[in-house]
C-alpha cells in the first residue's frame, strides 16, 4: 500500500490533470455544475453496485470516477465565471471555493462532529456515537435546525424512510422493545388488506387507489422500521434479492433456450420447475 507521501503525490497529480483538462479539452471545458449532475448520480450508483458485488477492483475504479467529480466541481468552484447552465451571469452565485476549501470544511465538520475523539465527550459504542451526532448537528453553525432537516428531498424513498426512522430514534422516538414493531407491521398489513378488499367489492375509483397507495406505503414504512431495528439495511437486502431473482430467472431463460423453447410458450408449472432447479443449483 502507498505511504502518505505517495498518496499526496497521487492527489496532486490528479489536480494537475484536472487543470489541464479544463483548459485544453473541449468537452471538459464545456461542462457546468448542472451538466455534470446526472453523471455524478450515475457514477454514485455504479459505485454502490460494485460494493454490492464485493468487487474490490471495481470499487477502486468507481471511487476514482466519484473522486473525479469532486475534483471537477471544486475546479469549477474556483473559476471566476458562471458555471451554472441556464443561469444569467448577473444571477449566478458569486462565492468561490477550491479543493482546499472543500477539504478544510470537511475536516472542520468531522472534528466538530466527533467530540468523543477530539473533545471531552465520551462514547462507548457506535450507538452512543449516533445519539451524539444528532445533538451535535443541531448545534452546528449553518447545520440542521430540526431533527429531520438534514434529509435530502432527492434521496431514494427506501433510503429516505430508513434515515427518517434512524434520526428520530436517535432522539428517543423509538420502540421500547424491538419485538413490538411486528405488531405494527401486522396492523399495517391488515389495514392494507381491508382497503384492498373494499376496492375489489366496489368499482375501482381514484380515491380507492389513493387509499390503497397510502396503506401500502404504511406497510413498507413499518417493514423498513423492522429492518432498522434488526440491523438490516433494507436497500441492501432488496438489492441482494434483486440479484438473486435475476440470477434464477436467467437460469430459467437459459434452460428454456437449451430446450429450443420460448418462455412465452411454457406453462407456469414448467417455469416453476426450472426455477426450483436454479434454487437447488445454488
Amino acid at each position: 500500500m502507498s505511504n502518505r507521501q505517495e498518496q499526496l503525490a497521487a492527489f496532486n497529480r490528479l489536480l494537475d490533470i484536472m487543470d489541464d483538462l479544463r483548459e485544453k479539452c473541449p468537452w471538459d471545458r464545456k461542462q457546468t455544475f448542472d451538466s455534470l449532475r446526472e453523471n455524478t448520480i450515475e457514477e454514485t450508483f455504479e459505485l454502490a453496485s460494485a460494493i454490492s458485488k464485493h468487487d474490490m477492483t471495481e470499487i477502486s475504479k468507481e471511487l476514482g470516477d466519484v473522486l473525479l467529480h469532486v475534483v471537477f466541481y471544486a475546479k469549477m468552484g474556483s473559476e471566476e465565471k458562471n458555471n451554472f447552465s441556464g443561469v444569467p451571469d448577473e444571477a449566478a452565485p458569486q462565492e468561490r471555493f477550491d479543493i482546499a476549501d472543500v477539504c478544510n470544511r470537511l475536516c472542520d465538520k468531522l472534528i466538530f462532529r466527533h467530540p468523543h475523539v477530539y473533545g471531552e465527550q465520551a462514547a462507548k459504542d457506535a450507538e452512543d456515537v449516533s445519539h451524539l451526532w444528532e445533538q451535535v448537528k443541531l448545534k452546528e453553525k449553518g447545520g440542521n435546525k430540526t431533527v429531520l432537516g438534514g434529509i435530502p428531498d432527492s434521496l431514494p424513498s427506501l433510503v429516505k424512510a430508513y434515515r427518517i426512522q434512524d434520526k428520530v430514534a436517535n432522539v428517543g422516538f423509538d420502540w421500547e422493545k424491538k419485538e413490538d414493531v411486528w405488531a405494527k407491521v401486522k396492523e399495517e398489513i391488515a389495514e392494507f388488506e381491508a382497503e384492498m378488499r373494499k376496492s375489489e367489492n366496489e368499482e375501482m375509483s381514484k380515491c380507492g387507489n389513493d387509499k390503497m397507495l397510502n396503506e401500502f406505503g404504511d406497510v413498507l414504512f413499518a417493514l423498513i422500521n423492522a429492518a432498522r431495528l434488526y440491523k438490516i439495511r433494507p436497500d441492501n437486502a432488496l438489492e441482494h434479492t434483486n440479484i438473486k431473482f435475476m440470477r434464477r430467472f436467467n437460469y430459467v431463460e437459459e434452460k428454456a433456450r437449451e430446450q429450443g423453447r420460448a418462455l412465452q410458450d411454457m406453462s407456469l408449472e414448467e417455469m416453476d420447475a426450472l426455477w426450483n432447479e436454479a434454487k437447488k443449483s445454488e
